[in-house]
């Protein structure tokens, strides 16, 4: 158990705390999640989104994801959600799963990118060993942790030394699952109740429509 515990790395509230001090002060931190290696900043900082977009090497205009790390927060902050589109959040988050949502208020705009109608939406199902995290608050804006174009990352090593380097915080939480999240397209589930899998993932697709036609 004590070779498995090592090899996931437990992170610690000062962890937390660190990923915490350094997104507040305008930084970009790589982080572990519940599918593969993040790099993350300030959801509102334009100007850390752009410093991580160089880092990744990410074209400009392509949004990346809004991540909570607790549901709760992100169904307070979404206040305009119609109450249908919050059942379906709650059947599928936390999870290993993108949302992609309408964005009417435009919230968000640096992650968001040309596309400000459209919000992307991660809660991840954090593992034992890095549910620290869960005490950081607020939304970060979070992609995968590697050169636009080239595989994810399953482990820290696995991350790019130039992003490494790049970063102003790293956290390593050991071998990670390593599949990416499955990106499901909501944005008419409140009008029309359709939903659409862009891209399976972690979680299977028949796990996704399970889960939202027990809401019917």
């Amino acid at each position: 158990m004590s070779a498995r515990v090592d090899e996931q790395r437990q992170l610690s509230e000062r962890d937390a705390a660190r990923l915490q001090e350094c997104v507040a002060g305008g930084g970009v931190a790589v982080l572990p999640t519940d599918t593969v290696y993040g790099v993350c900043c300030d959801a509102r900082d334009e100007a850390a989104a752009r410093r991580l977009y160089a880092l990744k090497g990410r074209p400009a205009a392509r949004p990346a994801a809004v991540m909570f790390f607790t549901l709760q927060p992100a169904l307070e902050m979404l206040s305009d959600l119609h109450p249908d589109e919050r059942a379906a959040l709650r059947a599928l988050l936390p999870g290993p799963v993108t949302v992609l949502l309408a964005n009417p208020s435009r919230r968000f705009a640096a992650a968001c990118r040309t596309d400000p109608e459209t919000l992307g939406l991660r809660v991840p199902s954090l593992p034992q060993h890095l549910r620290a995290l869960e005490s950081v608050a607020g939304a970060i804006m979070q992609t995968s942790a590697n050169i636009s174009g080239e595989p994810d990352a399953r482990t820290l090593a696995q991350v790019p030394a130039s992003i490494r380097d790049g970063a102003d915080c790293v956290l390593d939480g050991g071998e990670l699952p390593g599949r990416p999240s499955t990106v499901v397209d909501l944005r008419d589930y409140a009008e029309h109740r359709r939903w659409h899998v862009l891209r399976e993932g972690a979680l299977a697709r028949a796990s996704v429509r399970e889960r939202l036609t027990s809401l019917d």
